[in-house]
């Protein structure tokens, strides 16, 4: 099996740190509906509490990467925000934070949550910090 290269990927990156130094802003959060690691890097994950989370989306613009609806409703209810569906590809960058939703219980091969089965297998919030 060959390794897979992603679309643009070195100038998105590229792209998205020009804009930044450009625009003296700071990165976007981004939203997962999962924790994980998008890219090789340095990572750490931590418990995040809901103040925190949604004074981090007042204090920052956020980009969505949540790809299942059920997610998004559980945290746009939770957060305060809409948080749209948005099955994309994101690549975390250095020193970008994100929150990601941690079921606490990984669900059946093949099932789908809806959000009150979402509710009744119960979750956390994560911020997962790309540190390098």
């Amino acid at each position: 099996m060959e390794a897979r290269e992603f679309y643009d990927q070195e100038d998105y990156t590229s792209d998205l740190e020009d804009l930044r130094r450009l625009e003296g802003c700071s990165l976007p959060v981004v939203i997962f509906n999962g924790p994980v690691c998008t890219n090789n890097g340095l990572y750490r994950l931590s418990d995040l509490g809901l103040a925190e989370a949604r004074k981090l989306l007042a204090e920052k613009e956020f980009i969505s990467a949540v790809g299942h609806q059920a997610s998004a409703e559980v945290l746009s209810a939770l957060l305060g925000v809409e948080i749209p569906l948005n099955r994309i590809e994101y690549y975390q960058l250095a020193g970008q934070d994100a929150i990601a939703l941690n079921l606490n219980q990984r669900p059946p091969e093949g099932q789908i949550l809806d959000a009150e089965e979402m509710l009744a297998v119960g979750f956390t919030l994560k911020l997962l910090e790309r540190l390098q």
